[in-house]
């Protein structure tokens, strides 16, 4: 039986919810609500931190590689622990289908919390960046591997005209290389997870990492889960982790927090 392809389910019902999203609200309009938003929090500063590793902490219920992850699910009251327990930012999954996410968690978390937060989404063209400003976004993701050149040029300078930053997700040495000539490029995320397979393999950031300047801002997505994880990764010089299941399975996400990170 031909495996499923996770990352083609999700862009293909992300194509029917964005199609469904412009016919409530029409993309001229959504653009001149967005411009009309607080200023953004600056993100790429807040996990730019020498000699040190900083943490993007992630709100999600579920996966698709776990389920539901946290049953018991208030991203209110987590935001608030993670800004308590010194997360450095915050990223907040607001995928519907497979993630169990939405877009109102956006505003609500971003009206407790005095820290920057990405959507984590599937974000496909230029209105998903002007929802996201509108929702209180300061940072987005964009996944170079869903992405022409043109398109990530595209959405990246959609973004700073709208004062947000971009964390831009490679897996491997190919779509790492469709990035790195680009000038808009400052901030890439490294995700150790395979997007079709939902495999994890530690071992891509060990490949990729030493072959991205010095100069942009790296962050470590997916499989971070001990403290031997971070030491290794701080050692290596990594600027930033982003940990969501790890904590969302954690009864005490404070005490897995300072377990994980060393505070």
């Amino acid at each position: 039986m031909a495996k499923v392809d996770t990352l083609k389910e999700i862009v293909r019902k992300k194509k029917e919810r964005l199609a469904l999203a412009k016919q409530s609200l029409a993309e001229e309009e959504l653009k001149e609500k967005a411009k009309a938003v607080q200023p953004c929090r600056p993100f790429i500063e807040a996990i730019n931190k020498p000699r040190n590793i900083c943490l993007i902490a992630e709100i999600k219920k579920a996966s698709p590689s776990a389920g539901v992850i946290r049953e018991n699910f208030s991203h209110q009251e987590i935001a608030c622990i993670y800004q308590d327990a010194g997360a450095q930012a915050i990223s907040i999954l607001t995928e519907e289908d497979y993630f169990s996410g939405s877009l109102s968690y956006l505003a609500e978390v971003k009206s407790l919390v005095s820290l920057p937060v990405l959507r984590k989404d599937f974000i496909l063209e230029p209105y998903q960046v002007y929802e996201s400003r509108l929702y209180g976004a300061d940072a987005v993701l964009l996944i170079a591997e869903l992405l022409t050149k043109d398109t990530l040029v595209q959405l990246m300078q959609t973004a700073e005209g709208l004062g947000m930053d971009c964390l831009v997700e490679v897996h491997d040495e190919k779509q790492l290389k469709k990035i790195l000539n680009l000038k808009e490029v400052r901030l890439i995320g490294i995700n150790n997870r395979s997007l079709h397979t939902l495999e994890l393999d530690f071992k891509i950031t060990e490949k990729l990492f030493p072959l991205i300047p010095k100069d942009k801002v790296v962050v470590v997505e997916s499989g971070v889960k001990t403290s031997q994880d971070i030491l290794f990764l701080r050692i290596l010089g990594v600027n930033a982790v982003l940990i969501g299941t790890a904590f969302m399975q954690s009864p005490d996400i404070t005490r897995k927090i300072e377990e994980l990170m060393g505070w």
